[in-house]
Parts: structure tokens; sequence; C-alpha cells
């Protein structure tokens, strides 16, 4: 067993609310310990100028005419970052070896190779004295990977440390959902599923004054599905998967809804056409399991992430799984039971892939990302 490191992670999501920081102590490989986990929020003049932002960049070129404004921002959400890290590391006097930095998603195109993160790695190590490790998408990209998702080996430490019974699926539902599937002889597999918070959040925050998202699926419990925008909405996210889009950006999906539909209206058909869309890739990607692992065991789904809270989304993806006639997965179950928070599990991921990135492990894997070869990933920027 190699050396131990502490490292951390931090996280920043599509919901551009705030940072997951988390902080573990780990190998690299087969060991990891939980330190701390903590949620620092944006001011909130960083969320509207992120929101802001990441609506008019429609296309890579968007990323150059709007330079001047990215790097501005850049260099707040940097500055942000530094003085939550420098505060954990100050108040908990941890000799932190590296820290993992996300930075903030705002545009994804895996078939221009460009994964933009906003976040000044350099600076960041700068202000805080310690190896920063950043840009974890583009080696991957570079080798003909998606460039997503990047959390499933940090997903297979953690069942292999519970000792989570298998098969078992992990289900993140984030602002694009992602599945890691791991199978009874503990091979694992993974994939972007498609929209998960993002067009809900997005619809809360377009229609409802001074909200963000929709607390406990109760916006969604109170409308109505309408048919005939749901039928819509799964039309144009199978033209998109037809395409041959594995990975996903949150600007992939159209918002264009009637103005004459009801606000609570449209957030229940987002609702429910984002717990269609998850359980029909679950579905399908079991069968197919199912094809060339006979006699499998019902696989556990667990979930993780910000959506695992929106009480009628998981009710939603739940009904198709407990259905007595289903034979390929139990009930949806929150990652939690097994004592993990949900709410940090990709900030841990960060922390711990920082380490890889630095021990030269893979972090990506033709299972997981497309990419044509396991590969290291994540520059590496001495403080």
């Amino acid at each position: 067993m190699g050396k131990s490191f502490f490292s951390l992670g931090l996280m920043s999501g599509t919901s551009m609310d705030g940072v997951d920081a988390s902080v573990i102590q780990s190998d690299g490989e087969k060991k990891y310990k939980i330190i701390i986990d903590k949620y620092y929020k944006y001011p909130n003049t960083i969320y509207k100028n992120l929101t802001k932002i990441r609506n008019k960049i429609k296309s890579s070129k968007d990323l150059k005419k709007f330079s001047k404004e990215l790097k501005f921002l850049e260099k707040r959400i940097t500055l942000f970052h530094a003085n939550k890290a420098n505060e954990i590391i100050t108040k908990n006097n941890i000799n932190i070896k590296f820290i993992g930095f996300h930075g903030q998603t705002i545009f994804h195109n895996a078939k221009e190779k460009i994964s933009k993160q906003l976040g000044d790695g350099k600076f960041l190590s700068k202000l805080t004295k310690k190896i920063v490790v950043y840009n974890f998408r583009k080696n991957d990209l570079k080798n003909g990977g998606q460039g997503a998702p990047l959390t499933p080996i940090f997903h297979k430490l953690i069942v292999n440390k519970k000792k989570i019974p298998l098969p078992v699926i992990i289900l993140n539902i984030g602002g694009i959902a992602n599945l890691t599937s791991i199978n009874k002889k503990n091979k694992m597999f993974s994939f972007d599923i498609g929209p998960g918070n993002c067009l809900i959040d997005e619809c809360v925050r377009s229609n409802f004054n001074n909200k963000k998202y929709d607390k406990d699926g109760k916006i969604a419990k109170s409308g109505k599905v309408n048919l005939i925008l749901l039928k819509k909405l799964m039309k144009t996210f199978y033209k998109i998967k037809i395409k041959n889009k594995l990975s996903f950006d949150i600007k992939d999906f159209s918002l264009s809804m009637n103005k004459y539909f009801s606000k609570k209206d449209k957030v229940a058909t987002l609702t429910e056409f984002t717990g269609k869309i998850i359980t029909q890739e679950i579905k399908d990607h079991l069968k197919l399991t199912s094809k060339f692992h006979r006699n499998q065991n019902l696989y556990k789904i667990l979930v993780c992430g910000g959506g695992r809270k929106n009480k009628t989304l998981m009710k939603i993806i739940d009904k198709e799984f407990s259905n007595k006639k289903n034979i390929l997965a139990d009930k949806v179950k929150p990652i939690d039971i097994y004592k993990i928070n949900g709410d940090f599990v990709e900030s841990q991921a960060f922390a711990y892939l920082a380490i890889r990135s630095f021990l030269k492990l893979p972090i990506s894997f033709p299972q997981t990302t497309g990419v044509k070869k396991s590969c290291s990933g994540g520059e590496i920027l001495n403080a």
C-alpha cells in the first residue's frame, strides 16, 4: 500500500450556487477516509453573473467573444475558492498536499474536444501555496474520450470500501445525470444519462422570483404534467442521442415552451421528463447487461447528488423499479443509507482524482468515458 495524502476537493456544479469542499485522506488507490465536508454558498453577485454568462455561451465561438467577461468572472471565482480553501487549511490545521480544483463548467462539447471550466489553477496555487490539480477533462478529450463522467473510479472505491453488495448502480443526479454500474464481478461501466436537475432548475429560476430550485419537488407536485409538451421533450432528447451524443452539456436541451403553460405545469412536466429519461436509460442499460451476465442478481440503485432531495423526481424513478414485474433492479434508495453524504460524493471524488493524477494513475477508462485506453489526467501546478 502506497503513501497516504490529505487532499482537498473543490466542486461547483451546474446549479452554480456555491462550492462543495471535501478533505479526504487517501493513497489514491484502495484507501480513503473522509475528514471534512463543507458547503460554501456563492455571493449573489457571482451567482447572477455565472447564470448570465452561461446563457450567453451558445457555442465555442462565444468563449472568445465573451473572453473579457469570462476572465473577470474566473478571477472572482478563483479568489472565492482560495479564500475557502485557506479557511479550511487554517481552521483545521491539516497538512493538505493537493487541491483538486474542478472549476465552474461553462461549456462542454466532446466533438470539438472542448470542456471549459472557469478557474485559474495557477492563481489558486499561488494564493493557497498548495499543489493544485485542475483541468481534469483535457487529457481524456485529447485521447478520444467524452470528458465525462470522471467520478466512476471513486464510485467503485466507495462501493468496495463500504462493502456494498454487488451488483449496484450509483446514480448521480446533478445538473446532468450519470450512472456508474458495477456488476457482480466488480467491473464498472459508466455514462452520462442526460438532464438531471438542469432543466428543472432553469425553469424555476426563470418563472419563480428568488427561487433557485424546486425544493423537495413541491412545485412539481402542485402542477400537472402536460402530455403534449412531455412528448415533444422526449422526441427532442432522442434526436440528440441518435447523434451519438455520449456526454452532455445543459445547452444540449431546449427550454422552448409555450408561454400559455402554467408555471407549475412547466416544472411538473420537466420533472416527469427528467424522471422518464433517467429510468428508461437505466432500464436499457440493465437489459443489455442481463444479456451478457445471466443469473445476475438484482441491481441496487443508490442515488447521490442534489436530485435525490427532489421527492417528486425520486418518486417517478422509484415507481419504475418498485414494480414486482421488474426483474433487473431493486428499489431506488439514497446513497446516504450507507452513511455516505450524497451531497459531497463529487467533491470527495475530485480530491481523490487529484491524488491519482499526481501519482499518474488512470482516472479515465474505455468503459467510462470511451477513451481509447486508460489514462491519467489533470494538470499539476506546484506552489
